[in-house]
């Protein structure tokens, strides 16, 4: 089998994608994966590291941008479709997965142009622009949320879940020996979160008070990472801080508790892989929906949620402490978001794929 894997541009679209690919090759070595993105997104940086084969196109997107920036955009669109049109001409794919972002957008649609089958993998409960689109076209629509089935023609979704990988959602070792000290997982996504990251900051003379009682494992993006680094250091706090986590199983696997955002994707991995959390959902995402996907963990007692406008060193210093000196209440709390993983998210929508090249091959036969 030949599968086009098409978008990216963030981890939260680029590891979904990961995890069907996961999925194809854990049923048959054999399948040949190539991933289609751009060079600006993070799977120009994490795809070789992983093994994986990515085609580059030009593309980026148009909406909320200035005059400039737009007509930039618009006037890519006919380039990308081109070399999509080529890519998919030389691999001859069975099968092209959308898994949002720009790249998806000129792949999924030359794809379905030239007769190969079409499907997109929605993560968020507000659907995206380009998803919204490729809706129309697609074969099949796999979603997260049962909500978001409004935004797509009713017989062609299928409530999935959202896909991780699959050293995410293996059964749980149990953790390494602490040694004495909780180990605080810090990360705002695949770009850092600077709101999270100045907290962190402002909170080192706080951590100082137990720095021989933590150890912090801390995702800052590449840009803020010196200046973290430096304050850890300064406060003597045992901290490794990276600009990008490339093993975040083993990351999950051996937290306490995380600090993060409140992203799709994030979620779909804290909660298969049954961790507690402190979520900080970002203020500008979509009709709020970071802020909805953390309610919802919270209503369940998998996490904590403290709004980004009422974020201050001591407030997340306060909550960290109280859920890091509660062995009894995160054990609680990993038992619930353990409940709400979806780990089979990744062989449902592999099912309904090769379902559906099985149903084109009988139809062309």
């Amino acid at each position: 089998m030949r599968v086009v894997i098409a978008g990216g541009g963030t981890g939260g679209h680029l590891f979904p994608g990961i995890a069907i690919a996961e999925e194809f090759l854990r049923r048959d070595q054999k399948t040949a994966v190539v991933f289609i993105g751009t060079q600006r997104g993070i799977e120009s940086r994490l795809l070789a590291k992983l093994g994986y084969t990515l085609e580059e196109i030009d593309i980026e997107g148009i909406k909320g941008r200035g005059v400039k920036a737009l007509m930039k955009g618009v006037c890519q669109i006919p380039k990308s479709m081109a070399q999509s049109r080529r890519i998919m001409k030389n691999f001859q794919p069975d099968l092209v997965v959308g898994v949002g972002g720009y790249a998806s957008g000129p792949a999924v649609l030359v794809a379905h142009w030239m007769g190969v089958p079409t499907v997109i993998a929605e993560q968020n409960a507000i659907c995206g622009v380009t998803n919204k689109i490729l809706g129309r076209f697609v074969d099949k629509i796999f979603v997260t949320y049962d909500q978001t089935r409004e935004f797509f023609p009713r017989d062609k979704v299928v409530v999935s879940g959202n896909p991780v990988r699959s050293a995410v959602v293996l059964p749980p070792q149990p953790r390494l020996e602490k040694k004495g000290y909780w180990q605080l997982l810090v990360f705002g996504g695949s770009q850092g979160a600077e709101a999270i990251n100045g907290c962190l900051a402002e909170m080192t003379p706080l951590l100082e008070t137990i720095k021989d009682k933590i150890r912090i494992l801390h995702q800052t993006g590449a840009r803020q990472k010196d200046e973290i680094a430096r304050r850890y250091a300064e406060h003597g706090i045992n901290a490794e801080v990276k600009d990008f986590i490339l093993d975040m199983a083993k990351a999950y696997q051996e937290s306490d508790l995380i600090v993060c955002r409140a992203g799709a994707t994030s979620l779909a991995e804290i909660t298969a892989a049954g961790r507690a959390a402190v979520l900080i959902p970002y203020p500008f995402a979509a009709d709020d929906h970071q802020l909805k996907n953390a309610q919802a963990l919270a209503a369940q007692g998998a996490a904590v949620v403290i709004q980004e406008s009422e974020l201050n060193a001591e407030r997340l210093f306060d909550t960290v402490m109280s859920l890091l000196k509660d062995e009894g209440k995160r054990t609680q709390m990993e038992a619930c978001s353990k409940k709400m993983g979806r780990p089979e998210a990744a062989a449902t929508i592999v099912n309904h794929c090769e379902a559906l090249i099985e149903q084109r091959k009988k139809a062309a036969a």
